[in-house]
């Protein structure tokens, strides 16, 4: 069924960014995922900090099956006229609103939603922008090409993710938004797997705005600050899922960048 607006949805202010024409990827990113990149190539988790390091890797836009049967994919978004506080600012404000996930990308964000205590955390004046996402969970239902999924996605401080904190500051990083995830089907029986993953946007000041260093690690969860495969023995990822998440992540970023400076003014920073 195709995404819709409810009645009370289209008076909010910025539906109108639901019925925007969305904004048209780089062609040549979308190449780079049309075919897998070789394994080696691949920033393993346990790897994270390598992210730290000045300049960019081999890989910064692809995706690949592991060795151990998990999967890898990778994304790189520059986002001129966007700034670190509005990256912070938009984790915060759209979990609180099921509209505020669909205008971010209308063809496969369907809700998003937190408990009473996310909320009141997001809505304290006094908490600090970093920790209105960090240290929460945002229950999504979204679409990245596989059919609607139900998506929980705990989201995780730099140090829970691995990240040597004396590195952890400009001009290294800017912020980041990471995350223990596990999906399954939109209502799925009681009792069906539910599909672990690893999100990872680690998010740099460049001249004129900022970057997304995107890395997904299917299969695995960062637990005590290291990355464990959850996989069970023999079990390999189909090269569809990170195919599909890669390129639904091309899609949902480039259309992020088009608005949010717009957004952002409109909105004056406030979450509420």
């Amino acid at each position: 069924m195709e995404n819709q607006l409810t009645a009370e949805e289209k008076l909010k202010p910025y539906a109108k960014y639901f019925y925007r024409e969305p904004a048209i990827p780089d062609a040549g990113l979308l190449t780079k995922m049309d075919k897998p990149i070789d394994s080696d190539q691949a920033l393993l988790p346990e790897n994270i900090n390598d992210l730290l390091n000045p300049g960019y890797m081999e890989v910064e836009a692809g995706w690949c099956i592991l060795p151990n049967g998990a999967a890898f994919a990778a994304n790189h978004t520059k986002m001129p006229g966007v700034t670190v506080e509005m990256i912070n600012w938009w984790f915060a404000w759209h979990a609180l609103e099921d509209l505020r996930y669909k205008i971010w990308w209308p063809a496969g964000h369907y809700s998003a939603a937190v408990d009473a205590d996310a909320r009141k955390k997001i809505l304290d004046p006094e908490r600090p922008v970093e920790q209105k996402f960090q240290g929460l969970t945002h229950h999504v239902v979204e679409d990245v090409g596989a059919g609607k999924e139900d998506i929980f996605i705990s989201f995780q401080t730099p140090e829970n993710m691995g990240f040597d904190m004396k590195r952890f500051k400009a001009p290294n990083v800017g912020t980041l938004v990471a995350a223990n995830g596990v999906s399954s089907p939109l209502n799925a029986p009681a009792g069906t797997p539910k599909a672990p993953a690893v999100m990872c946007h680690f998010v740099r000041e460049i001249p004129g705005g900022v970057e997304f260093r995107t890395r997904f690690w299917i299969g695995y969860h960062f637990v005590d600050k290291k990355p464990k495969l959850l996989l069970p023995p023999g079990i390999k990822i189909p090269e569809m899922a990170p195919k599909g998440l890669a390129m639904h992540n091309v899609f949902e970023y480039t259309n992020l960048a088009a608005f949010l400076p717009e957004l952002y003014r409109e909105q004056k920073g406030i979450i509420e």
